[in-house]
């Protein structure tokens, strides 16, 4: 399996709407994408700014490439992505996942 991970910030002030904005762009698409095995959105608020880390699991790289295309690195942005983040970081990171809970070690190829 693998952790596919961005991170993003926005200003506290429109926190909730970029939450709601991700909600129906990114964790819908990813949610609606074949071999897709979940998503968390995590939120950190520090210094009147909320930190997004957005990790999606998936069940093999070509799964993500069905959503991320064949530049599977390089983070996936929407149209009003700009109007609420405060800089637009070009990479994500993929990690394999060789523990997760409830399952003890996960197979790798």
């Amino acid at each position: 399996m693998i952790a596919r991970i961005w991170k993003g910030q926005t200003r506290l002030a429109q926190s909730d709407r970029y939450l709601d904005y991700l909600l129906t762009t990114g964790v819908h698409d990813l949610q609606m994408t074949e071999g897709n095995q979940g998503v968390y959105v995590l939120r950190r608020i520090e210094d009147g700014q909320a930190e997004f880390t957005f990790i999606s699991l998936w069940e093999s790289l070509e799964a993500v490439r069905r959503f991320a295309g064949e530049e599977i690195d390089r983070a996936v942005y929407y149209p009003e992505d700009c109007d609420y983040l405060l800089a637009l970081d070009p990479k994500v990171a993929h990690y394999e996942i060789l523990v997760a809970p409830g399952t003890g070690l996960v197979e790798t190829d």
